[in-house]
């Protein structure tokens, strides 16, 4: 959005979670939007509330998903900025407000054209965790995920265009909607934010960093994995080293890991000094799609990685170059190890990272790309109204 509004004018309409400062949210959008409506969400992510909605759709013909996102107020608000002003592009991000009327344009004007942004195929992420946890997070998984489904794929096949993060999730959904137009825009960062500083502290030898929300369940199970599975083979052979847990809204079993080499920080204003003094950023997912933030972020700030090959997925990062991939919990602690006891190899992975999210995953290409498949899309519904046009005119 930052770099659309370069030469466009961005009007957004977001709901916004009860914990979040509406207000803040506002001033910081405001920076680079023409106009920002935000609507509070009555609905909790979080504690009772989320459980009580979570067993509500277990009853229910709609997926939680759908459930935790249906506000009128949403709608309302909607209605009022697409009848008020003409609009080429509604770009949709997420496909669970697929059910709200998004083609609506002033009277006797041309409804917009609908994107809609996949950033993982949603209702295969919710298969993964069916095969999860406990029984009843299986018996919620199995049977909110084929609700999930078919709206996914509603939202999909109404859509002009639906842009993807990894080619993996381009061919699941090719295989699913037939016709279908899309383009793979992988995950992005902000390499001018995101870059090593001479002025930040340099990887102490010693610190292993994972980052990302702690309320997300693949998250949560990476976690759980490295600490039970993967950490204690690296403290047997570095008793020196620590574990530091960075992310938000961490659940009571995330926080209770916390002990005198692990701390687990909760949100951090500023992610840089931490990637900075990073000797490892280790991203154990053994669930998820699209491709991860976390990884572009970290090879931005010139950050030595440890990946499994599910979580590196989609990247287009070189095994030994600008990443240590590994799936085993021993083979993985034994590339941090190795990390941790060869500054050498930190700097060179770190070097290698960077240039490759300067290369292929800054902001400024991801949005080049997505404007042009706007632009493609727009360009055939004018091709195609001129030929009705000429149809109808025809004797």
């Amino acid at each position: 959005m930052t770099e659309l509004a370069r030469r466009h004018r961005l009007t957004a309409v977001v709901l916004v979670e009860p914990s979040f400062d509406i207000d803040e949210c506002r001033r910081a959008m405001e920076a680079y939007c023409h106009e920002v409506v935000l609507v509070p969400n009555p609905h909790s992510h979080s504690g009772l509330a989320k459980r009580l909605l979570q067993l509500r759709s277990m009853t229910s013909t709609r997926s939680f998903e759908r459930l935790i996102v249906s506000v009128p107020a949403f709608q309302y608000a909607l209605d009022g900025v697409l009848r008020a002003k003409v609009f080429d592009i509604v770009h949709l991000e997420f496909s669970f407000l697929g059910h709200c009327e998004l083609r609506q344009a002033p009277s006797g004007c041309r409804p917009p054209a609908l994107v809609v942004a996949s950033h993982n195929i949603d209702y295969d992420l919710a298969r993964q965790y069916a095969r999860a946890g406990g029984p009843v997070r299986r018996l919620y998984a199995g049977t909110n995920w084929r609700k999930l489904r078919r709206e996914e794929l509603s939202t999909y096949d109404d859509a002009d265009g639906v842009s993807l993060c990894s080619e993996n999730d381009q061919k699941r959904l090719n295989g699913e909607v037939a016709g279908i137009r899309s383009l793979v825009i992988p995950n992005a960062a902000d390499v001018e934010y995101y870059r090593p500083s001479s002025t930040e502290a340099s990887p102490d030898g010693r610190t292993v960093v994972f980052f990302g929300l702690l309320s997300y369940f693949p998250n949560v199970d990476a976690v759980t994995h490295f600490v039970r599975d993967i950490w204690p083979r690296i403290a047997e052979v570095n008793p020196q080293a620590r574990l530091k847990i960075i992310g938000a809204q961490a659940p009571s079993s995330i926080l209770a890991l916390s002990q005198h080499n692990i701390e687990v920080t909760g949100f951090v204003p500023d992610l840089r000094p931490h990637l900075a003094s990073a000797t490892a950023v280790v991203v154990p997912l053994r669930f998820g799609g699209g491709t991860r933030l976390k990884i572009v972020e970290a090879m931005s700030m010139g950050a030595a990685i440890v990946s499994t090959s599910l979580g590196a997925e989609g990247i287009e990062a070189v095994p030994g170059r600008d990443l240590l991939i590994e799936d085993e919990p021993a083979a993985f602690a034994q590339a941090v190890n190795n990390l941790l006891a060869e500054p050498a190899l930190v700097a060179r992975l770190g070097q290698s990272a960077r240039q490759l999210a300067v290369e292929r995953y800054a902001w400024s290409g991801a949005a080049k790309s997505l404007e042009k498949f706007y632009r493609e899309i727009l360009s055939d519904r004018s091709e195609a109204s001129t030929q009705v046009a000429g149809a109808l005119a025809s004797p």
